[in-house]
């Protein structure tokens, strides 16, 4: 029988083998014979050391807080890096006998190969057979994901002799550096499969939901043999001859090269193509449907990430970085708070109310969020939402927000917020026990006060020729009142007192060391230093701000004092392992705390905080009534808090906490904040709070709140803060 080699002659003594064929043809056998010029010299031996270290982009995996549920994945191909001892031998098998069977015996570029398939070529006149080797294919992967620009990428892929050429020569300079395994390793990590499928960890997963190392031998087969032609031996399509006689054809090669036995083969081609087809999600709009919920929580673990240097130096760069850096990300989110948050703010108000429901709850000591639920469906579909309730806004166009939505309505990224009431008077009541005034300091609290803030004669709260005379609630409130009665049945005119005399300058400062940030350009001037001392509706919460924020301002006082940034992430690692490190050196996502006020002005700020729930304070009396009484005995052990709701009742809220967790939920219409949400609403954050905080504390060990020092009821010394 002639050789290729000899069948190769008359062509080229007839002519019919000429120009660049013979250099595609010759090339590789002085370069085999070590005949490579010199000036090509450099980039070859250049290129091996980057095709070494060039990272392939794969999936990022987001997991829940018990490191196994998922929640999502983000990729720009779908690929996890695997060492070849978690593959099926069935699969190393497979890939040789269906690309490359020779693999094992040449270094890189193999000579009969090429010939056979000049031949083979010359006579089909076309390109019926490739010469492209294992490690040549690799070359070519790995060229085409390490490419800087598209041009790159458009060269590594290119049907042409110099792009052939080049990859030979690369092909025999890797293998000098890298052994058969180690190429085989990276070829099955970056070989395309189809389906959006790279690698073939993704592969297995695509199109039999299962793990490589589990592939039977029809399995592996029939994987193997898409990657020469993903779409037309795509088995999932609506035709299978052409993948099931690609994989038989598999089977048959891996019999003749001795891999299986007749037997083996037999079996495996009477076996059906027996697809057990899944598609990884891909960033928050594909969670889970069944948990649809969990998008809103993504979302803020996305706004988070493209907040942190650790993972690139500008907001693209850090979502590159997510989508191609294959981490392994153990988010703070339990399943479990999850389930029952969603649950309570769906009871209390449905979806596809105009109203939001939310609740964001964060754990005191290091910022972990646990759960984010609100009473809509995560979704970038709003084509069939109704009208805005705006009406500036549905006269453009502008559907709704509910019942799809993907906006920030809980906080975490750039979010408007909402004026969150009297909950803010805790920021006025930590300043007052921090320059030393008592929990028991008294003020007389009329129905209307005329405060020493001027707002001008146009404003509706005016008076007294343009101050500004803020009212209570209710008449039941007018009387002496201490900061324990003060908080608990939340008196406008007491806290306005007590404004005056800390400054509201520093309530501001106060709650900027908790957390606050200014979202909208009238709260930002209006907390410059040049107004904060004037802003005296700060302490009636008129600022716009988030649930995330608050429920994480009042996690502050519940340990101790310790302020905690919100993060809702437990570790995150690398395709290596390695955890990832922020800028500090530690971990990126290791809490990151400081002590904000000092531990008695947080605990005597929580024993005012359990006058709301009902549950009494330890140091001195709550007065007659409370403005959320069924908290504690919902809960049912030590539970703090506060109630808040705007003028005219626009947003209503409850934040409350125990010593291991704390929750804010609020009400109110995200597209218009002149909607009134009403007095009627002001019962479902609490409810919404107190039955989620019931159920995530069923298990727990029950902690009780230390009470404040004895200093801290009347004038004490003034306590700062201290790290």
């Amino acid at each position: 029988m002639m050789t290729a080699v000899a069948q190769v002659a008359p062509l080229v003594r007839t002519g019919l083998l000429g120009g660049i064929a013979v250099a595609v043809l010759l090339y590789p056998v002085a370069s085999l014979a070590g005949l490579a010029v010199k000036s090509g010299a450099e980039a070859v031996d250049s290129l091996p050391r980057q095709l070494l270290i060039a990272p392939s982009p794969q999936t990022t995996y987001v997991y829940a807080a018990d490191g196994k549920t998922l929640l999502t994945t983000f990729y720009e191909e779908d690929r996890k890096y695997i060492p070849i001892s978690q593959m099926s031998p069935l699969v190393r098998n497979a890939i040789v006998a269906a690309e490359d069977s020779r693999f094992f015996e040449h270094h890189g570029v193999d000579l009969k190969g090429t010939v056979r398939a000049f031949v083979a070529n010359q006579q089909a006149g076309g390109v019926s057979q490739g010469a492209s080797t294992l490690t040549m294919q690799y070359v070519r992967n790995v060229l085409r994901d390490a490419a800087d620009n598209p041009q790159d990428a458009v060269d590594a892929t290119a049907q042409d002799s110099a792009r052939k050429l080049r990859e030979m020569r690369l092909a025999i300079a890797l293998e000098k550096r890298m052994s058969k395994t180690q190429i085989l390793e990276g070829y099955l990590n970056v070989a395309y499969f189809g389906h959006r499928a790279y690698g073939i960890f993704a592969a297995s997963n695509v199109y039999f939901s299962k793990p490589p190392d589990q592939l039977t031998l029809d399995e592996a087969a029939m994987v193997a043999g898409l990657v020469q032609a993903p779409s037309d031996y795509d088995p999932a399509g609506p035709d299978r001859s052409a993948a099931l006689d690609r994989r038989n054809y598999v089977i048959d090669r891996m019999a003749a090269l001795g891999d299986i036995s007749p037997a083996q083969a037999a079996a495996a081609k009477a076996a059906p193509v027996a697809l057990h087809l899944s598609e990884l999600p891909n960033d928050c709009v594909s969670v889970p449907a069944a948990h649809n919920d969990w998008g809103f929580f993504c979302d803020i673990f996305r706004q988070w990430w493209m907040r942190q240097p650790a993972f690139g130096t500008s907001p693209a760069a850090r979502w590159d970085n997510l989508r191609r850096g294959g981490y392994t990300v153990v988010t703070s989110l339990d399943p479990d708070v999850q389930a029952s948050a969603m649950r309570h703010a769906t009871d209390n108000e449905r979806i596809g109310n105009r109203f939001a429901l939310g609740a964001v709850f964060v754990e005191p000591g290091t910022g972990r969020v646990r759960a984010a639920a609100v009473n809509r469906v995560y979704s970038l579909d709003q084509s069939h939402n109704p009208g805005n309730t705006d009406p500036a806004k549905r006269a453009a166009g502008i559907p709704g927000n509910y019942p799809n939505t993907v906006n920030m309505l809980l906080g975490g990224g750039p979010s408007i917020g909402y004026q969150a009431g009297s909950t803010f008077k805790l920021f006025t009541m930590l300043t007052a026990l921090e320059q030393g005034y008592g929990l028991n300091t008294s003020f007389y609290a009329p129905r209307r006060y005329t405060s020493r803030y001027y707002t001008g004669p146009r404003d509706p709260q005016a008076c007294a020729g343009g101050h500004w005379c803020p009212r209570n609630a209710s008449r039941g409130m007018t009387g002496t009142q201490t900061m324990w009665s003060g908080f608990g049945k939340s008196v406008n005119t007491y806290w306005v007192q007590v404004e005056q005399k800390v400054g509201a300058q520093n309530a501001v400062a106060m709650a900027q060391r908790l957390g606050l940030t200014w979202h909208t350009d009238i709260d930002r001037l209006q907390a410059s230093p040049a107004k904060a001392r004037t802003w005296g509706a700060f302490t009636l919460g008129v600022a716009d701000t988030t649930p995330l924020e608050m429920a994480d301002a009042y996690a502050t006082i519940a340990a101790d004092g310790r302020y905690c940034e919100p993060l809702p992430v437990r570790s995150i690692t690398r395709s290596d392992g390695q955890p990832v490190l922020g800028p500090n050196g530690q971990p990126v996502a290791a809490p990151r705390c400081s002590q904000v006020v000092s531990r008695d002005v947080a605990r005597a700020a929580v024993d005012a905080a359990r006058c709301p729930t009902g549950y009494g304070a330890a140091g001195g009396g709550c007065g007659s009534w409370s403005t959320a009484p069924s908290a504690y005995p919902t809960v049912g052990r030590p539970f703090a808090g506060k109630t808040g709701t705007t003028d005219d009742a626009r947003s209503v809220w409850f934040i409350g906490f125990t010593p291991q967790l704390a929750g804010c939920a609020f009400v109110a219409d995200p597209d218009n904040p002149l909607d009134l949400a009403g007095e009627s609403q002001y019962r479902k954050p609490i409810a919404t709070i107190s039955l989620t905080m019931r159920d995530a504390m069923r298990g727990l060990p029950v902690l009780g709140f230390t009470p404040p020092p004895a200093g801290m009821l009347g004038r004490p010394r003034h306590g700062r803060a201290h790290d």
